[in-house]
């Protein structure tokens, strides 16, 4: 596919974008997918991942891993960045803000397949992992672990 054309409907790539104020707020851009007819799966690590509890106010971290095979759309990096950053002030438990990444990826591409790994650090004493996928993965595409140990603590 030629790429002449491909990018030229991208708003942030190449300029100088805020980050948005919540996940409802944030801009998630797609491309079309060069390698279209192609299986292979993307992989995104954002091992800082922040959030808030709804409750406390208190800071959540997570090391989200985010993995896809796409279909005829890419997303564009830099506005998956400044998405995922949104949630640093956003409160929402562990569950939803997993969950709705996973939900928003899937109505922006329609991938052949998408699954997520939150694996969230302790607070409270205990760590909280969320994981969701689309459905089994398809066949003919290397699918790696996502290789986040489990929380040992110090040990």
């Amino acid at each position: 596919m030629s790429e002449d054309n491909i990018y030229e409907n991208l708003t942030q790539l190449g300029a100088s974008t805020e980050l948005p104020e919540d996940p409802d707020k944030a801009v998630l851009e797609k491309v079309p997918n060069p390698q279209a007819g192609t299986p292979y799966m993307v992989r995104f690590v954002a091992p800082e991942f922040t959030s808030l509890c709804p409750i406390t106010g208190a800071p959540d971290f997570a090391h989200l891993v985010i993995d896809y095979v796409p279909d005829a759309f890419l997303v564009e990096s830099k506005s998956l960045k400044l998405f995922l950053g949104s949630f640093r002030n956003h409160g929402a438990f562990h569950e939803d803000c997993t969950v709705s990444i996973a939900k928003r990826l899937v109505k922006l591409l329609d991938p052949a397949w998408l699954r997520i790994g939150g694996y969230w650090y302790p607070r409270g004493g205990i760590p909280i992992d969320v994981f969701y996928q689309t459905g089994p993965a398809p066949e003919g595409v290397w699918i790696p672990e996502q290789g986040v140990a489990p929380y040992r603590g110090r040990g």
